[in-house]
């Protein structure tokens, strides 16, 4: 290959990357910034949470009253933690290996969502302990709970 071959080869790539990177720079065709801006969004749509993992604790609780109590307490404190938008998704897990749940939490910061999820009597009696990941994910995810609560016949 000569050397003007390969000059016309680099200009032909340089501008094939040139129109693709101009491509996916521009927005999409159904952006909405207001959206994107309520819900943390970066300029791909998405946003860092903390990922718990909620594993077998050391103190498993034998009271069935007391027992009771504790998951009635944690089912509220989900509740209340989804209402003030700080847990973005939860759910049960099939207990493999210990992990028995998962919380998603609206901040990117560990020790805040520790704040948030020590709050929670699954984790206060030692029924469960959590594990904390960073994650990155769509900022859509925030949109779960509101979603949820139209789709839900019982609550």
């Amino acid at each position: 290959m000569t050397r003007k071959m390969l000059g016309t080869l680099a200009c032909a790539l340089l501008c094939a990357l040139q129109s693709a990177s101009a491509q996916t720079a521009a927005p999409a065709p159904h952006y909405d910034a207001a959206l994107a801006a309520s819900l943390g969004a970066d300029e791909r749509g998405m946003r860092p949470y903390v990922f718990v993992i909620l594993k077998t604790g050391p103190k498993k609780v034998e009271d069935k009253a007391e027992r009771a109590k504790v998951f009635e307490g944690h089912f509220a404190n989900m509740n209340r933690l989804a209402a003030e938008k700080k847990l973005v998704v939860a759910g049960p897990l099939d207990g493999k290996e210990g992990r028995r749940g998962i919380f998603v939490m609206a901040t990117p910061d560990i020790e805040q969502a520790r704040t948030w999820v020590e709050t929670d009597p699954v984790i206060t009696s030692g029924e469960m302990v959590a594990e904390y990941h960073k994650l990155y994910g769509s900022a859509a995810l925030m949109m779960v709970n509101d979603i949820h609560g139209r789709i839900g016949k019982q609550r």
